[in-house]
């Protein structure tokens, strides 16, 4: 089933159950009022939240009403944890070899990880909101799943089962704040702003065939300024699976349902910076500072900027007839005015 959250006025907003081809819409109603809530008691709203998908889909809604992507939040307007790993190691191995740096072994079996603010996501149509254009600012293309109650020391297995959906997300990078932070020797901060994700949620049984080995194997598209951008497919070339990420999250703590575990910048391997682009033949890019490592490992330097204020970016993802699964992050960068 494909869930959504549209804006009310509220920090979390109203659940609503959207049809397969996002077209239409009906409460949760009684089932769950917030998406957090239906998390909670996911084995008692599911099964409700299905009835209503099942009927929307049928044409048996009689309260359907038209769904309109602008109107969504993340689907989770906050969440207790958001936790983003760096599954796609080809995209850690440009990042060693643009500064000739070998890439650690354990960096093939022990994943990244590091933890995000999740106390205010933004939707996916509202802006990338920054104070300078000097951060560096850039996007990050990534799917990511929410769980339920994840146990302390979950195997693989188990952190499999406790996926309860998956969607797309744009985790922003302020890259010229980030050297000094990691230098400090304590992560990432103020170099990770707000992310936004997909207007739907989706349920990894609707995703039939292309969720297999807890990865998502279709294209992740990106446009930037509306030009084709990045299409690299997002179970190619993982190196760690979602179930492996969940699990290395709860290695020694429980993860509360509704934590949300990312993929990281999803990145295929490509032969060069002259044959990795979408007008070279090849797949793109999901980030500006990938194409900025391929440059520096040619070059010498980099020769592509970051993002300006009035750039967009959107990022999407279409099955295998060319329909959109979650809907579309649609973002134009912005300078932040503080909001009355």
């Amino acid at each position: 089933m494909k869930l959504a959250t549209l804006k009310n006025g509220s920090r979390d907003g109203t659940l609503v159950v959207v049809s397969r081809d996002l077209k239409h819409y009906v409460s949760a109603g009684g089932a769950a009022p917030t998406l957090q809530a239906a998390l909670d008691n996911w084995e008692y709203t599911a099964p409700q939240l299905a009835a209503l998908y099942a009927a929307l889909n049928e044409g048996r809604a009689a309260d359907a009403q038209p769904f309109d992507e602008s109107a969504c939040h993340s689907p989770l307007p906050r969440a207790y944890q958001w936790a983003d790993g760096s599954a796609y190691i080809n995209h850690v191995e440009l990042v060693r070899k643009a500064r000739n740096a070998e890439v650690p072994a354990s960096f093939y079996t022990d994943p990244l990880m590091y933890q995000g603010g999740s106390d205010s996501f933004v939707g996916p149509r509202d802006s990338i909101y920054a104070l300078s254009e000097d951060w560096g600012i850039d996007l990050e293309a990534e799917v990511a799943v929410i769980t339920g109650d994840v146990k302390m020391g979950a195997s693989d297995a188990d952190a499999a089962g406790a996926i309860r959906l998956v969607m797309l997300v744009n985790d922003v990078s302020l890259r010229n704040l980030i050297p000094n932070e990691l230098a400090k020797g304590f992560g990432f901060f103020n170099s990770k702003p707000a992310s936004a994700f997909s207007p739907v949620a989706v349920t990894p049984d609707e995703l039939g065939a292309h969720w297999a080995d807890n990865k998502l194997h279709l294209p992740l598209t990106v446009h930037l300024n509306q030009q084709p951008f990045g299409k690299p497919n997002a179970g190619e070339d993982m190196t760690f699976s979602f179930a492996q990420l969940v699990a290395h999250a709860a290695k020694t703590r429980e993860l509360a349902a509704g934590t949300i575990i990312g993929s990281g910048t999803v990145s295929n391997k490509q032969g060069s910076l002259h044959g990795s682009s979408i007008a070279n033949g090849g797949v793109g890019y999901c980030c500006l500072a990938e194409v900025r490592m391929y440059e520096t490992i040619e070059g010498g330097k980099p020769a592509t900027g970051f993002l300006k204020f009035g750039d967009t970016v959107r990022i999407e993802m279409f099955d295998g007839q060319g329909a959109s699964v979650f809907g579309a992050i649609d973002q134009t960068v912005a300078h932040y005015q503080e909001r009355g």
